[in-house]
């Protein structure tokens, strides 16, 4: 899983000259979206796609955390009514899912979790988004090349990207 990060800039020109950079850091074109207000001309940006606009991998995640939610739930009436009816068997394998509905839930709050919903109002002014997908092992080299050569750049927050699902 790749880690996607959000900087915003004033200007599209600014965005661009920081996309140059990290082409030059060896970074590929297709890991790199620009995103802005459908007036600001985004020309010689690598824009996102629709499913970045929309922002799938938020509705994915609340898909994921509302379902797993809802397992455990399953899974703890399940064990109470078996452990009433004395069905001791199907009791266990009850608390086994809770147990991994806990486990998986304890693992997903460590995921990081930026959105687009807390760049919205800065896109609403003009500012243009530069969401950069990078490994873990390279986000700190990323995140300073932009903090020190481009001070004009806001940083957004650290997400989450999958190419398997195109977000």
């Amino acid at each position: 899983m790749l880690r996607r990060l959000y900087f915003l800039f004033p200007y599209p020109e600014q965005a661009a000259k920081v996309v140059d950079e990290l082409r030059e850091m060896g970074l590929d074109a297709h890991r790199i979206h620009a995103l802005a207000r459908p007036d600001i001309s985004l020309a010689g940006l690598p824009g996102a796609t629709r499913r970045q606009r929309q922002d799938e991998g938020y509705a994915l995640e609340r898909i994921a955390w509302n379902g797993n939610l809802w397992l455990f739930g399953v899974a703890l009436v399940g064990a109470v009514l078996a452990a009433a009816a004395g069905a001791l068997l199907w009791a266990v394998i009850c608390i086994a899912v809770m147990a991994a509905s806990f486990t998986a839930g304890l693992l997903f709050c460590y995921v990081p979790d930026a959105h687009l919903n807390e760049v919205r109002g800065a896109l609403h002014h003009g500012e243009v988004l530069l969401m950069v997908d990078v490994p873990r092992n390279r986000v700190k080299a990323v995140e300073d090349l932009v903090q020190h050569h481009h001070p004009e750049a806001s940083v957004g927050g650290v997400g989450w990207a999958a190419d398997a699902f195109g977000l």
